[in-house]
Order: structure tokens, then sequence, then C-alpha cells
């Protein structure tokens, strides 16, 4: 399998970041070619269908949506990064669209027109977070020793609450000390730095 990747990018996108932590991972060779999302160029159109980013150009086709991309990348890539045992890998893989859902409820969050909701929507990511807390048991990363696409999809959460902690204290981490663990464990490795910007609302997912 050729490893000549495209992966069409907006800088702000936090599922394009997931894409990205999967390649930097895995060390596979790959090419970033951002576009605007406010003016789309027809190329990315006809390669995009929903309009949105990451999409993985790759020998000739076109591959959308971030969770899609993660995959093909692991079925066609070394090291595996999904657990081999079946049970395992369903469990992760229910766990990352648990990490979509949380993107979602972040962004109600920074979107808050106003303090009242603003709370809320903290108080919502709090108790999502602390759902995460009781089925980590295992660290430094989701499932213990070996990074996983998992905490790949995580990686932009907690890009998130780096820009929150940096605004305010609203408490998204109170109590909740394995997660807080899990954050760190992300320090000095390649899923902390293989995003840029801090999330757009007209990315993918």
């Amino acid at each position: 399998m050729s490893n000549s990747f495209v992966l069409v990018s907006h800088a702000l996108c936090p599922y394009v970041q997931r894409a990205a932590i999967v390649l930097h991972e895995k060390g596979v060779p790959f090419e970033r070619r951002d576009v605007d999302l406010a003016d789309k160029p027809d190329w990315f159109l006809r390669v995009s269908p929903l309009g949105k980013t990451p999409v993985l150009l790759a020998a000739g086709e076109a591959i959308f949506e971030s969770a899609v991309i993660c995959e093909y990348l692991d079925e066609t890539t070394a090291p595996r990064l999904h657990p081999l045992d079946p049970l395992r890998r369903a469990r992760h893989r229910s766990w990352m669209e648990f990490g979509s859902a949380l993107l979602n409820a972040i962004a109600v969050f920074y979107n808050a027109p106003d303090d009242a909701a603003l709370l809320r929507a903290a108080a919502d990511i709090h108790r999502r977070l602390r759902q995460v807390e009781e089925v980590l048991h295992a660290p430094p990363y989701f499932d213990g020793e070996r990074f996983g696409i998992v905490d790949a999809v995580f990686a932009p959460v907690f890009r998130y609450l780096d820009v929150f902690e940096r605004i305010g204290d609203f408490g998204l981490l109170a109590g909740l000390a394995r997660v807080q663990a899990w954050r760190a464990a992300r320090v000095g490795t390649q899923w902390a730095h293989a995003g840029r910007g801090d999330g757009n609302e007209n990315s993918g997912r």
C-alpha cells in the first residue's frame, strides 16, 4: 500500500486533528492541504460531498468522515492502533462515538449566548466527562499502555479544555483525577502537537 496520502484540512477543524494524530502516531508521511471553508473551491466540493473536512486522498480515492479515515489508516498502515480483540475494539469504537458527542457539547459551550447557557453547557460537559472517568482504569491511555485511535479521538477535546482553562475556571475537570491523568499523558507526544487550532463549527466529523 502506497503511503502517498493527502489530508485535506481546515486549520481549525478538530476532526482533522484526529486523522492527523493517527498519521503522526503511525509515522506515515502525508501532505496537508488546507482549504478555506468560507470559500470552498470546486475541486474540494468534488472530493467532499458534504463540503466538510477532513478528506483523505489515497490511491485516487477520496475518503471522508474522520472515523472512516482513521479506520482505513489503521487497516492499511502499521502499527495497528485498534485492539485486535473484537470486543475491546468495539468498546473503543463505542467511546469514539461518545467523544464525538462530547465535541458537540463543547460546541454548545463555546457558542453559549449568555452566562446562564454557559453554566448549563459547562455542567453538561462535566457530566459527560464524569462518565468517561468511570471507565478509565488502565492508565496512561484510555485502555492501558498502548495509544489507540480512541485516544486520538479525545485529543481535540483536551485541546479545547486547554483553551477554556486559559479563559477561566469552569470546573470542567473538577474531581476527575483519571481524566486529568489521561489528558496529561499526551504531553510531549505526537497527539499533543499534530492538530492545529482549536475548532470550527464549519468543519466535519
